[in-house]
């Protein structure tokens, strides 16, 4: 299985209006939200997209 498919995007930017100070607001919020405590939080710019990845232990 790639590592690819345990990805997921939260939000696509290229599809939405967000400025980037949203974009990074956006990210914060998902970083303490407690669905995501097992989950890295960041902004993958070769998709152009919010993403969420599971941690490895």
């Amino acid at each position: 299985m790639e590592k690819e498919n345990l990805d997921e995007v939260l939000i696509d930017i290229k599809n939405t209006d967000m400025s980037m100070f949203e974009v990074l607001a956006r990210i914060d919020q998902y970083k303490q939200d407690p669905r995501y405590q097992n989950f890295e939080i960041f902004l993958d710019g070769d998709r152009y997209a919010i993403v969420a990845r599971p941690k490895v232990r």
